[in-house]
């Protein structure tokens, strides 16, 4: 017996060592309160169901409670803290997310300390009814209970189980004992006594509860307990027993990840392609039939029509009609073209911002009435991480439903199946894959929809097949009425049949022969003319269907191809690509895509080695075209009905971009005059362009991707010549061959970049009207003295280096000339170093001229800035 008892002593000393290295093995779960006062008395509570109890290693509910622990014991930590009875104090909060719970020890203050505990259990209790402690799910199921043993918090892959092994570490304790321990915790389903076990070995009982719940309370509540029996305690050890022959599948299958984690992943694929593909091609055609659209039923038009004549149709948004300008009916033309072939290639709009792009692919649209899908790449760039991305690309496309949660939850699954199998379950998949995936069941809808407007097509031709063949009918019927030839069935009700009948003409049947006997030769040219009518109304259909087949043909419009946005930029552009080349070679849509840069031509030329792209330019137009539209527009306005010739000189100034026509012409109908008008417009450029090309401040100026000095130096050039050497720029100073800075200016349309060979040729301002918006800020005094100075201490710094390198190379030169031959400058060879030390006090001079020349400069500068504020 004393033997047993050291045995006790020492499992129990091993079971609280245990409890200290778990807690130091996990300082992150455990949470400290400080403690206010000095306390008599310590214990420990058990909270169930705060986080999802982990019934394998296959469970992955486990890590939302990873995910939501803070959350969860900050509320939990206020729910306790409620409760004052005898000076009840939350010393620390140990989560145990093994078994679903919370260790919670406390302090509290009282004389008999089993009643104390009993008070402060049932007001936990009740602050639970009434507030419900925290839960994973929301649910509210948990529970607070006192520990009346010692915690064991172990991280072994022993996992709850509804059957508990329950070791007597003492005298065995009876059925009925045990039901009256375990009952309070849960409904027992079984308790199976102790059996005969080898010498040595404990003695143990089996208890099955109907729920897991029940059996993890009493496995961290009673494990540890000393039961008094007969006057010698008996101390309860609480295993998880794994249930045998029970739930054979599931068993199965948690033993067998590496069978069963393939066969679900594709299981839940199948499900994807054969449930919600299907379900999202389906939203993808109803958005672009204008199936959910209210406008389109027949019914609201009858009342729009009739019934509510006096109330305010929507009406489209009008389309800026730019047909006046030349440039616009030759791009249209061409445009127009395309759309009525089939689709060989991609359409390829390229143009500066402003030149009227998307006005006009909308115009020639609405007109053919084409049913349209427009993909908005400015949009999509504006997507911080790839779910956002998908996102909107499914929100543009229709494509819904979309599960974006499903990526983070991807990833954590392959995760999971790398410490699982060994090997990444395949699940998951790259920003590109799910934007193909996207674009693929788009490209299915598009055949749906070219298949669902033939189908209708189809059905208006046969309609009005049978329309003409009702009129032909009663050409025929007409002819024969007139040649006396046709018999009426109806009046052998009347007169009777037979060839006696008075009023009928017999029941024999009519032939040619009788036609022409009746009608002579208008007979056989009235069947004649008819079978031609049948064979001209044949060719007629024939050729209508294969042009309607093309009309019916859905067009692709991808917008801002190329814009300038986020990191995914590169990969989009790539997938959109391949998915246009994909739509054209399969004759499935006419692609059109609109880019403000050219170069952007050769990632979809890429993507179509074998047919060249539909290349549709859109320049700025040319004065005269210019003034011609402006003067169109403002006649048909009934503003004026000639321009003069200041007013000419005005517009031109302007330049022949279409968005700067367009609000001239509209600060024109709102009563300004048209050099007002010009002189307002140039004004808000020069803002602009100041804000944009220079920055606000200096830290702002540090964000763009080219110095200040780099775009003074190309403003100021431009200013007094319409265009430059893109290479001779390139190559002086503050460029040095810095082609980025370029390049970037042009893509924030500061200047343009022509092309020549396929080479950059020459610089030109972005927009016509930042010609005079460049020479307004150049010559601005003030503005001006401040960016030559700056421009002039950077040439001053680059000829002080120049200087200093050369006076160094001096020093250098002194000391070796002494070690050259003199024999050589006898026969009168000339020495090296005397050659150098001559080229490089030619440099030094230069640059000191140089920095006296830019010093004066900046003198004069300075004078200029002292005398304008």
């Amino acid at each position: 017996m004393l033997s047993r008892n050291v045995a006790g002593l020492a499992r129990t000393a091993a079971a609280n060592s245990t409890i200290r290295l778990v807690a130091a093995r996990r300082p992150h779960g455990t949470r400290k309160l400080t403690v206010k006062q000095p306390t008599n008395a310590e214990g420990w509570l058990f909270v169930d169901s705060v986080f999802p109890i982990r019934l394998g290693i296959w469970d992955l509910r486990h890590y939302i409670g990873i995910l939501r622990e803070e959350s969860l014991l900050g509320e939990l930590e206020s729910r306790l803290s409620a409760v004052k009875l005898h000076g009840f104090q939350v010393l620390s909060l140990q989560p145990y997310q093994k078994d679903g719970g919370v260790f919670v020890k406390f302090a509290y203050r009282a004389d008999d300390k089993e009643s104390a505990l009993k008070d402060i259990e049932d007001q936990l209790r009740a602050e639970a009814d009434e507030h419900a402690m925290p839960s994973w799910a929301g649910l509210g199921w948990g529970n607070v209970w006192l520990v009346k043993g010692h915690p064991w918090l172990e991280d072994m892959d022993r996992y709850p189980s509804p059957i508990l092994k329950v070791c007597f570490d003492g005298p065995d304790i009876q059925e009925e004992a045990l039901y009256e321990i375990f009952r309070p915790y849960g409904r027992i389903k079984d308790l199976v006594p102790p059996k005969p076990v080898p010498t040595g070995t404990s003695r143990f009982a089996d208890v099955s509860f109907v729920r897991v719940r029940s059996a993890a309370i009493v496995r961290n509540t009673i494990h540890g307990y000393q039961f008094p029996n007969s006057g010698q305690p008996t101390r309860l050890q609480i295993l998880y027993q794994r249930p045998l022959q029970a739930h054979a599948i599931r068993t199965w299958l948690t033993s067998h990840p590496r069978i069963v984690l393939p066969i679900l992943f594709f299981l839940l694929g199948t499900l994807t392609y054969t449930i919600f593909d299907p379900i999202r091609a389906l939203s993808i055609e109803a958005k672009m039939l204008n199936w959910f659209d209210y406008r389109e039923y027949g019914l609201f038009r009858w009342l729009q029509t009739h019934a509510l004549p006096l109330s305010s149709k929507p009406e489209d948004t009008p389309v800026t009609n730019q047909s006046g300008l030349k440039e616009r009916r030759e791009a249209e033309y061409t445009l127009r073209s395309y759309l009525t072939d089939p689709p060989s290639s991609v359409a390829f709009v390229h143009g500066p911002q402003g030149s009227g792009k998307s006005q006009l692919i909308s115009a020639v649209l609405q007109e053919s009435d084409r049913k349209t899908l427009v993909i908005d790449c400015a949009e999509l760039n504006k997507a911080t991480s790839d779910t956002r991305l998908v996102a909107a690309l499914a929100q543009q496309t229709g494509y819904r439903p979309v599960f974006t949660f499903f990526n983070s939850l991807t990833n954590v699954i392959d995760i999971a199946s790398m410490g699982v199998i060994g090997q990444k379950a395949g699940f998951s998949s790259t920003l590109p894959d799910q934007l193909k995936q996207i674009l693929e069941v788009v490209g299915s809808a598009l055949i749906d929809v070219n298949l669902s407007l033939r189908k209708a097509t189809r059905q208006e031709f046969k309609a009005r097949r049978k329309q003409e063949a009702r009129k032909i009918e009663e050409i025929r019927l007409t002819e024969r009425v007139r040649q006396g030839t046709w018999h009426d069935g109806r009046i052998d009700c009347v007169a009777g049949n037979g060839i006696m009948s008075e009023l009928g003409i017999g029941d024999e049947v009519f032939s040619v022969e009788d036609s022409d006997a009746a009608g002579g030769k208008d007979g056989v040219f009235g069947i004649k003319k008819e079978k031609e009518m049948e064979d001209e109304l044949i060719r007629k259909e024939r050729t209508a269907e294969e042009v309607e087949a093309i009309a019916a043909l859905p067009v692709v419009v991808i917008k801002n191809y190329g814009a300038r946005g986020s990191v995914y930029r590169e990969e989009l552009q790539n997938v959109l690509c391949q998915w246009a080349a994909t739509l054209v070679e399969n004759k499935i849509a006419h692609v059109i895509v609109i880019s403000d840069n050219r170069e952007n031509a050769k990632l979809i030329a890429r993507a179509l080695p074998s047919k060249p792209l539909n290349s549709i330019p859109l320049y700025d137009a040319d004065t005269r075209s210019a003034v011609e539209f402006v003067r169109h527009r403002l006649r048909d306005a009934g503003m004026i009905a000639e321009l003069s010739k200041p007013e000419v000189a005005s517009i031109e100034r302007l330049g022949g971009r279409a968005s700067d026509l367009e609000i001239l012409i509209h600060k024109v109908r709102s009563g300004q005059a048209i050099d007002d008008a010009v002189e307002d417009i140039i004004s808000r450029s020069i803002g602009e362009l100041r804000k944009s090309a220079f920055g606000e401040d200096i830290e702002d100026a540090k964000s763009l991707a080219w110095s200040r000095e780099q775009v003074w130096t190309v403003l100021k050039k431009l200013s007094q010549k319409e265009e430059l050497p893109y290479y001779d720029i390139l190559a002086n100073f503050p460029f040095k061959g810095d082609e980025l800075a370029l390049r970037s200016m042009e893509h924030a349309e500061l200047i343009s970049i022509g092309t020549f060979n396929g080479r950059p040729s020459i610089i030109r301002p972005g927009k016509p009207v930042f010609k005079y918006v460049f020479e307004r800020v150049v010559n601005d005094p003030v503005f001006q003295a401040t960016q030559d100075i700056t421009v002039n201490d950077k040439l001053i710094a680059g000829a002080d280096s120049i200087i200093k390198a050369c006076e160094t190379e001096l020093a250098t030169l002194q000391e070796i000339s002494g070690a050259e031959s003199v024999w050589r400058s006898l026969w009168g060879s000339k020495r090296a170093s005397i050659e150098r030390r001559r080229y490089l006090l030619k440099k030094v001079y230069d640059a000191q001229v140089r920095i006296q020349t830019l010093e004066k400069q900046n003198v004069d500068l300075r004078k200029t800035l002292a005398k304008r504020t």
